[in-house]
């Protein structure tokens, strides 16, 4: 039998889906590291390269320490499994799929309910505090959901979230948890990990119940215009790169079955 012929761009988006899927499941093994998970629940999803109408999403009942690149499934944003096999949680496709399908720039999504962040989203007013470098990056990209509306079991549910995050890449989510988005798993793993670092260090500073020294509005403005205007990027990549692949070469020392 003759052997099939394979371009360089079928081979290429191979690579790439191949890629998506080990990135996708460090992105899960390294929110059991770094305590972002709830077991079996909240959901990491990535749009399937070269598609329009997929994302990858693990089966139901997969604990995060178990998934690995071979276990995911191709979800359409119908909600009906296109490749792979197990049964898809109602509430990731019900927030990821619209996301993925309204928000050009969310290739991922991340949702979670980690406890610093999830924390502050149940205070009255759950903004970030202009109170120190990081919290200035990370507010600038954050919208908020101020309504808590009960479990995301209809699909209207995700449409009204893509609504609410617009052009931001991280959604403080009233009374529930967060979500962030990227083009990249790195990019919305990133933003993730330094909006828990955010909720915990005001926290903290909330905790000692002394006056917070809030930055001025002047420098607030000049640091977020410059983040804005100076991307500085380091062998032509961006820092959320360079962060996720010194967070994977820890789980290639201790938990390289990740990319199986």
């Amino acid at each position: 039998m003759p052997l099939e012929n394979h371009t360089a761009p079928d081979i290429a988006l191979a690579d790439a889906r191949h890629q998506a899927r080990v990135d996708l499941a460090a992105a899960h093994r390294l929110a059991v590291r770094d305590g972002f998970h709830e077991g079996i629940f909240n959901h990491f999803t990535l749009r399937v390269p070269g598609t329009n109408d997929r994302y990858y999403q693990i089966p139901f009942g997969l604990h995060w320490s178990e998934v690995n690149a071979s276990c995911f499934m191709e979800v359409g944003y119908d909600g009906e499994v296109l490749a792979g096999e197990g049964m898809v949680e109602r509430s990731a496709y019900c927030i990821h799929a619209p996301m993925h399908r309204l928000l050009d720039a969310a290739a991922a999504v991340f949702h979670t309910h980690m406890p610093y962040t999830s924390a502050l989203a149940r205070l009255e007013d759950p903004q970030i505090l202009p109170i120190g470098q990081t919290e200035l990056g990370t507010m600038m990209r954050t919208a908020y959901d101020a309504t808590y509306t009960g479990p995301a079991f209809d699909p209207a549910e995700g449409e009204r979230l893509a609504g609410i995050i617009g052009d931001k890449t991280v959604l403080i989510m009233a009374n529930h948890g967060v979500a962030t988005v990227g083009k990249t798993v790195a990019e919305a793993y990133d933003r993730l990990y330094y909006m828990e670092r955010v909720a915990q260090v005001q926290l903290y500073a909330m905790w000692t119940k002394r006056p917070l020294k809030r930055l001025p509005e002047e420098v607030v403005d000049h640091t977020i215009n410059t983040y804005r205007g100076n991307a500085t990027k380091y062998g032509d990549r961006a820092n959320a790169e360079w962060h996720f692949d010194a967070l994977k070469r820890i789980l290639d020392r201790k938990e390289p079955d990740y990319k199986d």
